[in-house]
């Protein structure tokens, strides 16, 4: 309990931007290194085997979002009651959490891989995949549905690590296996490729992947841990409610994330082919990869947010918010500029049709142009779960992924004729509406928070 009082402390006391570098860091790093693991089967399928099957696996990923919920509802919520348990120095719901979590994954992970396994197919004709790029898209996702149980459990422990401040070994664990995925990607793609299966090759590696992290992390949790073991493997009826309701809003931004891209492939197919499901493929995967140093950073806020609001000390916990808020803008600019700048190039590395990248510039650049509003959407959605509200963190991400974000893609093409370019205008016009809203919502809560201080 010594090392977790030593971690307490530090959350408590150290200077707020001290504290925002050395937690946001290991985050951020250990969030692009996964990232890169996904982004990598794109880039190395799209230059490898060709533009259908990249196009196949951008198909592909927003229904890899079901186990990314699964793991974030789980981690997510695990962690919210981790760090405030921390905060109130309650050891003994503190000896529950990785329990709980064990059952709650392999349940889970079971009904994913056996419907997913089952039903891949009729998933993918959702998002409007048809011929060559369908048969691709459902090869590679039948794989990825297999490795459900290792990916979950490997996410969702990895979030409850950073939810007791461990960044840095949550990055070293979900690292080792990224950087493995990152080598065996070539190997297995052109060993595959020469019997015409190229794709599946890639799914391959990332399964072995997942596996290798999955290995290294029973282990830790079992072995290496010494304030978090997994004990009684048992659903746990005290936590699991609380578990479920922060945890569901964390989830609701992946699930949501798969209806979201599943509507935008499907209207855009309607308006420019597969020349626009390529492109949107393409910037979809970008905005997923430039999302997740935002994501890191909100890992490294959680336990500082939580553990602070348990402790009581209300004045720390905006002082925190505030600076987060701001760093996250300044990072988001990492992206936002390149993008505004070199968009062909940043194209290229995934379509090596160059008539198809030109043809995609523009609304590349419009689809980014309020980027840095998902900065503040990502980090108040963080504070809200980090506080116990899960309530209003399930609005702001239904609102952004659903509620508002549905009809702009349908209706935005309809308008002045605008075709396949308002896809990408309702993903900038609803990015900057949620921002917004985001700022409107932060306020008010610091009002509550000073009036309890």
């Amino acid at each position: 309990m010594v090392k977790q009082l030593d971690t307490r402390t530090r959350l408590l006391t150290e200077k707020p931007l001290k504290l925002m570098f050395s937690l946001s860091i290991p985050g951020i790093l250990g969030m692009v290194v996964v990232a890169l693991y996904n982004l990598m089967d794109s880039i190395f399928v799209g230059q490898m085997v060709g533009s259908v099957e990249m196009g196949a696996v951008s198909i592909s990923y927003p229904f890899t979002l079901i186990n990314g919920g699964i793991a974030t509802l789980i981690g997510v919520g695990s962690a919210s009651i981790l760090s405030r348990a921390i905060g109130k120095k309650d050891k003994a719901t503190m000896d529950k959490i990785m329990g709980n979590l064990v059952m709650m994954v392999f349940v889970l992970s079971l009904v994913v891989t056996a419907v997913g396994m089952v039903f891949t197919r009729q998933l993918l004709q959702f998002s409007g995949a048809s011929g060559e790029m369908l048969n691709q898209a459902e090869s590679y996702l039948r794989i990825i549905f297999a490795g459900s149980l290792f990916i979950n459990f490997t996410q969702s422990s990895n979030m409850v690590m950073r939810g007791q401040g461990l960044l840095k070994k949550a990055m070293m664990i979900i690292t080792s296996g990224s950087i493995l995925n990152i080598i065996l990607d070539p190997i297995f793609i052109s060993y595959f490729n020469q019997h015409g299966m190229g794709i599946q090759g890639a799914a391959y590696a990332t399964l072995i992947s997942q596996v290798f992290q999955f290995f290294i992390s029973v282990w830790y949790f079992t072995k290496k841990s010494e304030d978090l073991k997994i004990r009684k493997i048992r659903f746990e009826k005290d936590i699991i409610p609380e578990v479920c309701s922060v945890g569901v809003s964390a989830m609701l931004m992946q699930v949501m994330t798969l209806v979201q891209q599943t509507v935008i492939f499907n209207v855009a197919s309607r308006y420019g082919g597969d020349t626009s499901l390529i492109l949107l493929g393409a910037a979809l995967r970008v905005q997923n990869f430039a999302f997740v140093p935002l994501w890191g950073m909100s890992q490294g806020f959680q336990p500082v947010a939580g553990t602070n609001y348990g402790a009581k000390q209300y004045d720390r916990t905006i002082k925190l918010t505030k600076v987060f808020v701001l760093s996250a803008i300044v990072l988001s600019l990492c992206f936002f500029l390149p993008i505004q700048i070199i968009p062909d190039k940043i194209l290229s590395l995934f379509i090596s049709d160059i008539a198809i990248v030109s043809s995609g510039v523009n609304n590349f650049r419009l689809m980014f142009s309020t980027y840095s509003a998902l900065a503040i959407f990502i980090m108040i959605v963080t504070l809200f779960q980090s506080l116990g509200k899960a309530s209003k963190a399930s609005i702001l991400v239904m609102l952004r992924q659903i509620l508002l974000f549905i009809p702009a893609v349908i209706l935005f093409p309809m308008l002045a004729n605008l075709g396949e370019t308002g896809v990408w205008l309702a993903i900038a016009v609803v990015d900057g509406f949620a921002g917004i809203l985001c700022l409107f919502m932060m306020l008010k809560e610091f009002r509550k928070l000073r009036s309890l201080a």
